[in-house]
């Protein structure tokens, strides 16, 4: 906590920085064990989660799904993801690059074990276009863990780097990531693997989510959304409790057909220059990528 304090300390006075959300960035909401290495490993996870909630700071936990025991032992998280690099073995290996000779095992185990988990569980598919992007067997890998959500988003390109042969080529655009989802949950519909389907784009970072609709869809709308104060307080109960108890309705921009896309209106959109202008006068929106 004390490095994300100095960290926001250096943003005072710099050009574009607004007074009320650099104060607001001084209380620490969220917490995402994720980026690097595999979290799920660290032997005090469970102790370091504890110390969040106690601080009603909540916890998005990432794992690559090869350790199933920690899975099992994890205590309840805000929202708990699998990253989900590929549909099949082979294409797993070669994009993961796995450490274990019995990886796929693993990573089914860990998916089985996801199914049992009574908190918001997630998929994590990044689409690499060319590489990952046909549906292959991932209604198989779905019906393995029946998750809550199912979150795909285009790949970043971050420059060339030798570790990586990624060039532009491989990014989506949105439209084809919402492609693949449709897709997606029409495939898992005909084989009468669940109730999922399209709930809510943020198109400006090429971002779909994908819902069990039988959960998370009640009186005509979604409720994709998190309700953070109930969390805390289910988890100060100390009594067994599943995701649908800490649910919030999913707001009218994020919903997947409204024409904002995914962008909260109350924010302020910036754009290249030049290109707010070209859009006024042609009435054109260039999709997103």
């Amino acid at each position: 906590m004390a490095k994300h304090y100095q960290m926001i300390k250096q943003l005072r006075g710099v050009p574009g920085v607004k007074a009320e959300r650099f104060e607001e960035a001084f209380t620490i909401k969220h917490c995402a064990l994720s980026l690097v290495g595999e979290p799920i490993m660290y032997p005090q996870i469970n102790e370091f989660i504890e110390i969040l909630h106690s601080r009603n700071v909540s916890s998005f936990l990432v794992t690559n799904a090869q350790f199933p025991d920690a899975i099992q032992s994890l205590q309840p998280v805000t929202q708990l993801y699998v990253s989900i690099d590929a549909s099949n073995k082979e294409d797993l290996k070669k994009i993961d690059r796995p450490l274990f000779s019995d990886y796929w095992e693993r990573f089914i185990a860990c998916l089985q074990m996801l199914g049992e988990k009574g908190q918001r569980t997630v998929y994590r598919l990044t689409l690499v276009k060319g590489k990952n992007d046909s549906l292959g067997e991932y209604p198989a890998l779905i019906r393995q863990g029946r998750p809550s959500f199912i979150e795909v988003k285009g790949v970043t390109y971050c420059g060339f780097s030798g570790a990586s042969h990624l060039t532009m080529k491989n990014v989506p655009y949105h439209f084809e990531v919402l492609d693949f989802c449709e897709k997606l949950c029409a495939q898992l519909a005909a084989e009468g693997s669940g109730n999922y389907a399209v709930a809510s784009v943020h198109e400006h970072s090429c971002s779909v989510l994908i819902a069990d609709k039988d959960k998370f869809f009640k009186d005509g709308e979604w409720w994709t959304w998190i309700d953070y104060n109930r969390f805390f307080e289910l988890i100060r109960e100390g009594k067994p409790f599943t995701s649908l108890d800490y649910m919030a309705k999913t707001p009218d921009w994020a919903v997947v057909g409204d024409e904002r896309g995914g962008f909260d209106p109350e924010e302020t959109r910036w754009y290249r220059k030049g290109k707010k202008a070209a859009k006024e006068e042609e009435g054109e929106v260039e999709p997103a990528r």
